[in-house]
Order: C-alpha cells, then sequence, then structure tokens
C-alpha cells in the first residue's frame, strides 16, 4: 500500500501511460474493462495530441497532457530541442502524480512514458512497465531500473531483463476481439459460398510490397478461397471493387471481431499486437515483417520467436515472390490444425490476468 493510498479513503487509483502509435495504447485499453470491474479509478497520462488522447477521450478516460520529446540514437535538429521537452515532461508528470495520488502505474511505452514512470519512482509509486517487442525498446530500457516489474510477450526477452523483474505475460488483449461472430462476418462481407477465408492485414498504414504480391496471385487464390483485405488508408485498388470472391477494406474497426472469426487464416506483418491477436485468437498465420531497414528489426525478431514456438509461418521480404506466397498460403492452410494446436497449448494467453493480478499486488 502506497503513502498515497493511507492518506485517502477512496477507490484506488491508477495512472496509465504509453504513446506515440496504437501499439502502445490498445494494450492499455484491453485493460480498462477489468480495472473498472476491479473498482479502480483510471487516469491517463499521454502527450499533447498523440494519438493515445483520441483514443482515451473516445472512451471516457480522463486524459492529462504532457511534453514529449523523443531520445533518438541517430543525428536529427530535434536532439537539440527534444531533450528540454522530456525535463519539462517529467516536471509535469512529478507534478501530476503528486496530484492523483496514484497507487500504480502501468506504463506501455513509447517515450512518453519515460518521464513517467521515472517520476513514479521518484515518488515511491510501484510502475508496471511492458515490453511489446522481443529486444526492449530505448523507451523501457531508461524505466527499467524505476520499475518494479517487467512484463514481455516472448520467451527469449527475459533473458534481457533484470531477472528479479522480469514477468512472462504476454500483451493484453481487448475481450471483444474474442467475441467475433463468422456469420456477422459472412453478412457484412457479403461472402455466400463456403470457400476457406484469408484475411491479409497489411498494418495501419498498409504494406505495399504485400498488397501488391497479394494482388499479383489474386486469380490463383480466388479459385479456392475467398480473400478479405485490409489494405491501409489509401492502399485500395479501386479496379478489383467487383471481383467475385475478393473483399477489400482500407480500414476495419467495429467489424473485425467478426471478421477475424471468419478467418481461417490470416497474412499479417509481425508488430507485437497483431501477432499477440493472432496467438489468442489463434488464427494459423504466414508472418511477413516489416524488413530491418523499415524498422530496428523488431518484426524479424517477433517472427522467428513466433516460428520457433510453432505459431507461424515466415515469410521475409528479401525472398517475397509471388509463387513462393501461393505456395506457403497453401502450406499454411493444409497444416492449420498444426498451428491451432500449439497456439491452444500456448502459456501466453492470459495476459490481462496475469498484469491485473501484478496491478492488484503492487497497488
Amino acid at each position: 500500500m502506497t503513502k498515497y493510498r493511507q492518506e485517502r479513503d477512496i477507490m484506488k487509483r491508477i495512472i496509465l501511460t504509453g504513446g506515440g502509435t496504437a501499439g502502445h495504447v490498445t494494450p492499455n485499453i484491453a485493460l480498462i474493462p477489468t480495472l473498472k470491474e476491479s473498482g479502480y479509478d483510471i487516469q491517463y497520462i499521454g502527450s499533447y495530441e498523440g494519438i493515445e488522447k483520441s483514443l482515451m477521450e473516445d472512451i471516457g478516460i480522463p486524459y492529462h497532457g504532457i511534453a514529449s520529446g523523443k531520445l533518438r540514437r541517430y543525428f536529427s535538429l530535434r536532439n537539440f530541442t527534444d531533450p528540454f521537452r522530456v525535463l519539462k515532461g517529467f516536471s509535469q508528470a512529478n507534478r501530476l502524480i503528486r496530484e492523483l495520488k496514484p497507487d500504480v502505474i502501468f506504463s506501455k511505452g513509447g517515450f512518453v512514458s519515460v518521464p513517467v514512470v521515472i517520476a513514479a519512482g521518484r515518488n515511491h509509486v510501484p510502475a508496471i512497465i511492458h515490453e511489446s517487442d522481443m529486444t526492449p525498446g530505448l523507451a523501457n530500457k531508461l524505466c527499467f531500473r524505476s520499475a518494479k516489474k517487467i512484463c514481455c510477450n516472448f520467451p527469449e526477452t527475459l533473458e534481457l531483463l533484470p531477472k528479479e523483474k522480469a514477468v512472462l505475460s504476454g500483451s493484453p488483449i481487448r475481450k471483444e476481439l474474442l467475441e467475433g461472430n463468422p456469420e456477422a462476418g459472412k453478412v457484412f462481407t457479403g461472402l455466400t459460398d463456403d470457400k476457406p477465408v484469408i484475411m491479409v492485414i497489411g498494418g495501419s498504414l498498409g504494406a505495399a510490397n504485400v498488397n501488391r504480391a497479394v494482388r499479383n496471385i489474386l486469380p490463383e487464390l480466388l479459385k479456392k478461397y475467398n480473400v478479405i483485405h485490409l489494405t491501409g488508408k489509401g492502399k485500395g485498388d479501386t479496379s478489383l471493387n467487383n471481383t467475385p470472391g475478393y473483399r477489400q477494406y482500407e480500414y476495419i474497426k467495429d467489424e473485425l471481431k467478426d471478421l477475424f472469426a471468419l478467418a481461417d487464416v490470416v497474412i499479417s506483418r509481425a508488430g507485437a499486437n497483431a501477432i499477440c491477436e493472432l496467438l489468442a485468437l489463434k488464427k494459423p498465420n504466414l508472418l511477413i515483417p516489416l524488413p530491418s531497414g523499415s524498422s530496428r528489426g523488431d518484426q524479424l525478431l517477433n517472427a522467428e520467436s513466433f516460428k520457433k514456438q510453432g505459431y507461424s509461418m515466415v515469410l521475409t521480404e528479401d525472398v517475397l515472390t509471388d509463387g513462393l506466397l501461393l505456395k506457403m498460403i497453401d502450406e499454411l492452410y493444409e497444416s492449420r490444425n498444426m498451428y491451432i494446436k500449439s497456439m491452444t497449448d500456448s502459456n501466453q494467453n492470459d495476459a490481462i490476468n496475469t498484469i491485473i493480478s501484478l496491478i492488484r499486488k503492487y497497488s
């Protein structure tokens, strides 16, 4: 019990933090229903205008914006100004923690979370942080010393964390994603036959190379499968709109759970949250990770871990060809039951309860 909890006789309070990308926010959103059921008052600290602000305001969570700066390992003119934003963010986070008097803090990462977690340590408020990727990012590394526990998605990550703080939790998945209805998916898409369904997900911004390869083999795919293609904003191809058995959407929100329920196999990038959703949904999948030139290489490592654990097939962009993609999709569908069994046997499917238990322990 924190000193703040002793000073006030109200429901326990938690501050959630994390931002910069949806991947640093959606796991927090997944925790919120259970936190509310457990009687927590929930507050959120994020950047002034990051994606986290609108996402929290949409679900009615009190939001507090602070200054945020990125600590880069490469040259940028902003390297000269962002340290001052970080210092300002720390001062603001410190003030907010003193005002809000939280019992515990949970951080999903991103640079906006760094001053919050460090300020928590300075004020003796227990902080639990979560690392999604196999190798910890710089923002979370800066928070290790101030954290009580560090949750992660991959067994390999445990070796890179302070032993006494490391917890293999998996990633929190929104409950509603697990409640999809395949019949509702059929109604939404208008697909009426009994062909197996392939869902292609290129990520929120789409994946040009993946989109192109799928469209190249579409005539062959449609002989055996229906295809649901989430192309990314602005990445649709109107010439394919009336193709029988093919449905493309730039972005899906509310109906996503039903499309997942309808899909037999999934082709996806290898972002940590995306693949953890596939694991929770037990969807056989072919991962096409972002190449190292387009990221810090985390997707390649994430994909390799899931392949090693028997959850995924992996096809890297450097060897991506139309013929190989078609061959691997067929192999994935034929072997789908093997992947479903491996994912069913996983011990990383109870992330919400694991993390909530830690939050209760330290609040």
